[in-house]
């Protein structure tokens, strides 16, 4: 019997063994669906448990006691506080004016501003100077400041005047303290011109010109779409926190019309620096693709019919309309061939490049380079006028090669950059890497402002 026993349980074990060879899967699967089963089970019996919601709601009432309204008027009263604000001084300022738009309202500060040279001279026909005052609850001066750069020496001037101790006078000082150099970040979307979205962002012109100049090769900047997006970091120079001026692009990135550009800056030890792609490909040119910023073209390079001869002839230039005085740049390094008068041109600069390439800047209302000169790219060379044949205004340009006219629309593509060295190139990566990122959190700003 017990043998009979044993022989069918060993039977019995055997197919168990078998079956589980030959259906592991489906075993599996029943054996999870049973215990999902029963953890289901376990929830439908945890939660017959009573409802929060039916649970009794018990009020409790404190009686709260304020303070005397006597006491709130002594407390606010033996309250302190400074006010701050700052502004840009400007050309037609005096102090009356000055003091108003800072909300400043003290005849004595403004008496003690009258009287005082070192004041006066900081203060007034200047344009563009910051001005930060502090002002006390009742909007008398307790502090004035004033900064601006003297010079390129990496130092600013500081204005202060500061009511004393005693509290009836004011006293004057000038210090001089080092800029402090950092870097901002900015972004925009443009909507009409480059120009107008960098007024939008709050980027400088300077620094909205070098984007132009960096992507001129790439990017048609008077032709640009609604909805292209660009990202930006450059040097700033700091005093006391704020931004007197700004320095050169460090990166950037712009997207146009679904093509995205990138640049940065880069300058090996010992060696001219310039902009590259994060590739390491050189985005230098030989020469710029405008002789004046933010300007558009009124005449290109083709036949036209002349303005004043009448004549349907060939316009062996380009004319860039813009105001009288508007600055005029070389395209290009070079030394200045002629500087002076041509009959129909008027006030004209000449500048020899390399391989025999010419450039003409014509119409000039000043000159301010001579014969000999040698001028580097971006240098300002004189201002746009409309002296000789002329009707208005305008920068009349030309580009020659061997003395034979060539279209100035082309000379932008001209490469002129060195490539990255193998030294030089780890170094490069990691700030490639760093620029990336950097940007990326930039466009991110514009992504988020856009939603």
């Amino acid at each position: 019997m017990i043998n009979a026993i044993l022989a069918a349980e060993e039977l019995l074990a055997s197919r168990v063994a078998h079956t589980f060879r030959t259906y592991p899967k489906q075993i599996s699967g029943a054996i999870g669906a049973l215990l999902l089963c029963a953890g289901g089970g376990a929830f439908a019996v945890a939660s017959l448990g009573p409802d929060v919601a039916d649970l009794p709601v018990r009020q409790v009432l404190e009686a709260v006691h304020p303070l005397a309204y006597a006491e709130q008027v002594d407390a606010l009263d033996t309250h302190d506080f400074t006010l701050f604000r700052t502004e840009l001084t400007r050309a037609s300022d005096t102090i009356d004016a000055l003091l108003k738009r800072l909300g400043i309202a003290d005849p004595a500060a403004a008496a003690f501003v009258r009287g005082n040279a070192e004041a006066r001279g900081a203060l007034f026909n200047r344009t563009g100077r910051t001005v930060t005052a502090e002002a006390g609850r009742d909007n008398t001066l307790q502090r004035l400041s004033a900064r601006w750069i003297p010079d390129g020496d990496g130092d600013f001037k500081r204005l202060v005047i500061a009511r004393n101790s005693a509290g009836n006078g004011f006293t004057v000082r000038t210090e001089a303290d080092r800029l402090t150099a950092a870097s901002r970040l900015a972004s925009g979307v443009v909507r009409s011109s480059l120009f107008a979205a960098t007024d939008e962002a709050r980027i400088p012109d300077a620094v909205a010109s070098q984007l132009a100049d960096i992507f001129s090769a790439n990017v048609d900047f008077r032709a640009l779409r609604k909805g292209d997006r660009f990202a930006v970091v450059y040097e700033t120079f700091e005093a006391d926190g704020q931004s007197l001026r700004s320095g050169r692009v460090l990166s950037a990135e712009f997207e146009s019309n679904g093509t995205v550009y990138q640049a940065m800056w880069f300058q090996e030890p010992g060696k001219k620096g310039g902009y590259y792609r994060p590739n390491g490909d050189s985005l230098l040119r030989a020469y710029l693709s405008s002789p004046v910023e933010f300007s558009r073209i009124s005449s290109g390079f083709a036949m036209r019919m002349h303005p004043i001869q009448n004549t349907w002839r060939q316009h062996n230039g380009i004319d860039f309309a813009a105001p009288t005085g508007t600055a005029v740049r070389a395209v290009g390094d070079g030394v200045v061939e002629f500087a002076g008068q041509q009959n129909g041109y008027g006030n004209i600069i000449i500048v020899k490049h390399r391989n025999h390439q010419e450039t003409v800047y014509a119409h000039l209302s000043r000159i301010d380079v001579k014969v000999g000169q040698a001028v580097s790219q971006s240098q300002f060379i004189g201002a746009v006028g409309a002296t000789g044949w002329a009707t208005g205004p305008h920068l009349h340009f030309e580009f020659r090669v061997n003395g034979e006219y060539t279209n100035p629309a082309n000379i932008a593509q001209q490469d002129g950059g060195t490539p990255i060295s193998a030294s030089a190139r780890p170094l490069f990566d990691r700030q490639a890497m760093s620029t990336r990122r950097e940007l990326a959190a930039a466009f991110s700003v514009v992504q988020a402002s856009a939603d």
